[in-house]
Order: structure tokens, then C-alpha cells, then sequence
């Protein structure tokens, strides 16, 4: 009979739980900063409801990552899912329908739905084929939202939108209060957030991380790349009408503006400026300082994207991996030349 030897000391934490560590402590962190959000952004001269917007755009990168981070896919258009989720929660005020809770889920399904009727024409496509074509049903949406004046309003947008109060028996919350709001956008947003992590570190998510490396050789493997690449689409239309959504009730109004190819390029922008090729996170921090300079540079111009574009370029030909890089490249030449320093001084003491 073989023996156990009961002395034997337990094996090391398996590096997956680890990892699921690490992430938690990220996710403690992100929602740390979130809580206390509104209350840092008027020290900075900003109004609180810069908070709920960075917040709102954070949810709409994050939901654009699923496809340019993490399956490879480079949508030029995707301001048509979140218009899509906008003029939703517009439409259904104009025919009296306030729920909250209904106008948001109602949103997400909205966009879900366009991005599944256009992925099921492009996901056929790879590389700039799917941008372009991406691009062009974006301008298709916001061509609709422009001329179609009985539904959508037309120019002139769907306005006069209201905030219901939530009440939960026990307590009731106005939607107009800033504060207020911006807490139920944060409890969306980080709820939304956990279900697109789970998704992302799910085995359906390691396929798309497996599409964007090498396509070819995920369809060898026996896995039908299309459908997967059209669930991806689908996903990240549903989020982007989420965030769409939010942000009307943030707005008190839909614009054709929302669905315009300019709200496609910021959500690239802000992605890549924040790292989001290589992080989940990374989007977030983009969004917070696109919508932040937004709102700091255009009090002293109303050119404040030449400024932001050429940031922009020089982050994209400097740090390709965003502002984290920059960052990480700034604190290894402060340590090398703290280190020099240390250095010199031993040599110095060391020759006395």
C-alpha cells in the first residue's frame, strides 16, 4: 500500500486564482476612485457632471475594446450602436414609456440588434475591409437619424427628455439630483464592466483573443471564427446602446450628433490613448482623459481638438501602447537616474 506523506506542504496558489487576485484588486481600486470621482473633478474646475460623462464613455470604450482589443477588429462606425441605444431611450419617453430600468435594457437591446444586422454583413471581412465597411453603415444610421424627422426628430434631435425617480419602496432616488445620478451610472457601468470581464476571461473570450492573433489557425481548430466574430459584434453593440442610453438621460436629449462617424473616431481615440490594446482598463483611463480635456481645453478655445489631435499623434508615434507606457518609460528614467546618482556618490565616498 503506497503511504501519504502528510508532512508534504501544500502546493502553491495556482496561478490562475492568482491572476483572479490581482483582477479583483484592479476592480477594488477602479471603484474606489469612482466613489470619490465627483467630489476630486471640482477641485480640478470641472462640474459634477463631467463625472457621470467620463463614467458613460468609460462603458462605451470599454464595449469597443471587446472588438479593436480583443478580437482585432477595428470598428470605424460604432457610434451608430450607441446613437441606436440614444434615441431608444427617446423614443420610448415620446410615447410615454419612462421606466428607467425598461428604457435601459431596451437600449442595450436596440444596439445589440444593430450590431447583429450589421456584423452579419461584415463579419465575413478582416483588417481595414471590416473598418471601412464598419464606417460605412455608420453613416448609413446616422443618415436615418438625420432625415427620418417623424421618428428620430430629425436635425433637430429628440430634446425635453426627463429622469424618473426610482423609488424602491424604502427609498426613493431622483435622477435629477447629479449626485444621485452619478451613482446610479457608476452601479450600471461597474455592473456592466464585471459581466464583460467574465465574458472576456471566459473560454469564448480566449477564441477572440485566439481571432485577433491568428484567425486562420482558430478556423483549423475547428472553431467558426464568422460566428464568433458576430457574437463579438453583437456584444459590443449591446453594451455601446447601454452606454448610448445613459448618456441621453444624461443629456436630456438625442442628437443625430450621438450616431455622427466623429463619435466613432473619439471612442477610437480614447481606447488607444489609454492602452487599450493590451488592457482592460486601459479604455477607462482613456475616456477620462479625452472627456477631461475636453471640457478643461474648450474653456479657453473652441479649438481644443487641434490640441487634443496633436497629442493624440504624439502618443501614437511615441508610446503606440498609450499613456501607460509613457508613464511606465518616465519612471524607468527616474529610477535610472536615481540609480546613477546613488552611484556617484559611492564611487565619490568610496575614492575618500
Amino acid at each position: 500500500m503506497t503511504q501519504v506523506d502528510t508532512n508534504t506542504p501544500p502546493a502553491p496558489a495556482r496561478p490562475m486564482a492568482r491572476r483572479q487576485g490581482a483582477m479583483a484588486a484592479k476592480f477594488a481600486a477602479l471603484l474606489a476612485v469612482l466613489l470619490v470621482l465627483p467630489f476630486i473633478v471640482p477641485l480640478i474646475g470641472m462640474n459634477v457632471g463631467i463625472a457621470s460623462e467620463i463614467v458613460i464613455y468609460s462603458l462605451f470604450a470599454i464595449a469597443f475594446n471587446i472588438l479593436l482589443g480583443f478580437t482585432g477588429l477595428p470598428s470605424f462606425g460604432h457610434a451608430a450602436f450607441f446613437g441606436t441605444g440614444a434615441y431608444m431611450v427617446a423614443i420610448l419617453q415620446y410615447q410615454g414609456i419612462e421606466n428607467t430600468a425598461v428604457a435601459l435594457l431596451t437600449a442595450a437591446l436596440g444596439g445589440g440588434i444593430a450590431a447583429g444586422l450589421v456584423g452579419v454583413l461584415v463579419c465575413k471581412k478582416r483588417g481595414i475591409y471590416f473598418g471601412l465597411l464598419t464606417l460605412a453603415f455608420g453613416q448609413m444610421f446616422f443618415i436615418v437619424a438625420l432625415r427620418w424627422d417623424e421618428v428620430t426628430g430629425g436635425e433637430t434631435g429628440l430634446t425635453g427628455l426627463t429622469r424618473s425617480t426610482i423609488d424602491l419602496g424604502f427609498a426613493a432616488f431622483d435622477l435629477n439630483d447629479q449626485m444621485t445620478f452619478y451613482y446610479f451610472v457608476l452601479l450600471v457601468f461597474f455592473l456592466s464592466i464585471l459581466v464583460i470581464w467574465r465574458i472576456l476571461s471566459s473560454p469564448f473570450g480566449a477564441v477572440l483573443r485566439g481571432i485577433k492573433e491568428n484567425e486562420l489557425r482558430v478556423q483549423y481548430l475547428g472553431y467558426p471564427a464568422y460566428l464568433y466574430k458576430w457574437a463579438a459584434i453583437t456584444i459590443s453593440g449591446a453594451f455601446s446602446g447601454l452606454a448610448g442610453g445613459l448618456f441621453a438621460y444624461y443629456q436630456y436629449a438625442t442628437y443625430p450628433e450621438f450616431v455622427f462617424w466623429v463619435q466613432s473616431g473619439n471612442v477610437v481615440v480614447a481606447t488607444l490613448i489609454g492602452g487599450g490594446l493590451n488592457s482592460f482598463f486601459g479604455p477607462i483611463l482613456g475616456a477620462a482623459i479625452f472627456v477631461g480635456a475636453e471640457d478643461l481645453i474648450s474653456s479657453y478655445t473652441e479649438h481644443w481638438m487641434l490640441f487634443f489631435g496633436l497629442l493624440f499623434i504624439s502618443v501614437v508615434i511615441f508610446f503606440p501602447n498609450g499613456i501607460p507606457q509613457a508613464v511606465m518609460r518616465l519612471t524607468s528614467w527616474i529610477r535610472g537616474r536615481t540609480g546613477a546618482q546613488d552611484a556617484d556618490k559611492a564611487s565619490e565616498e568610496t575614492g575618500k
